[in-house]
């Protein structure tokens, strides 16, 4: 479900027909994303699933309106924050400042296999990222690892579209260096 297309059709399928199906399909491209955005905020995993899980009921019993939405993947993110953040005003625990965040990515972004990246390379971004100061990192993971839009990110997470820039940049160049290797040693260590 990476085109326009697809997505315009299933959320028309939503909206116009309550097709559960095409709510299933939705649900299911989204969830994973979602939860690992909402535990950036409320630091437990259960009440990050109910956090999301609350946000697709929502989605449900708001499906009339779907086809308004313009940028689905943004709406469906910042509601989620919102729902996060209610929890945590619920609870009276104060919300997080962006240096605080613990971001897990899921997949680095990378396909090891079509790019041919040796396992010490993996390993080398892995800790790259894992160093990454923790607000750098969760824009990273927007960007590279959910497809948000630059000015998406900065509108969802209440910067400027300069800060996200600059995240990237220290994000980009970290992965950079933390790549660059010495291939004589690599070769000969392999010997």
């Amino acid at each position: 479900m990476n085109t326009p297309f697809e997505y315009s059709q299933v959320l028309s399928r939503i909206a116009l027909h309550s097709d559960q199906q095409a709510y299933r399909l939705l649900y299911e491209a989204y969830f994973d994303s979602l939860y690992q955005f909402a535990i950036t905020y409320l630091k437990s995993g259960e009440q990050a699933e109910e956090a999301v899980s609350d946000v697709f009921i929502k989605v449900w019993k708001k499906r009339a309106g779907l086809l308004r939405i313009k940028n689905l993947k943004l709406y469906l993110f910042v509601s989620t924050k919102n729902t996060a953040l209610n929890y945590l005003r619920k609870q009276n625990k104060p919300a997080l400042q962006a240096d605080n965040y613990r971001v897990q990515l899921q997949s680095v972004y990378f396909d090891p296999e079509q790019l041919l990246i040796t396992e010490e390379m993996m390993r080398r971004i892995h800790t790259a990222i894992r160093e990454l100061p923790p607000r750098c990192q969760l824009i990273f993971k927007l960007i590279k690892e959910d497809g948000l839009r630059y000015k998406e990110v900065a509108d969802l997470l209440q910067v400027s579209i300069k800060t996200v820039e600059n995240q990237m940049t220290t994000a980009l160049s970290r992965l950079g260096q933390a790549i660059r290797f010495d291939i004589h040693s690599t070769i000969s260590s392999a010997r």
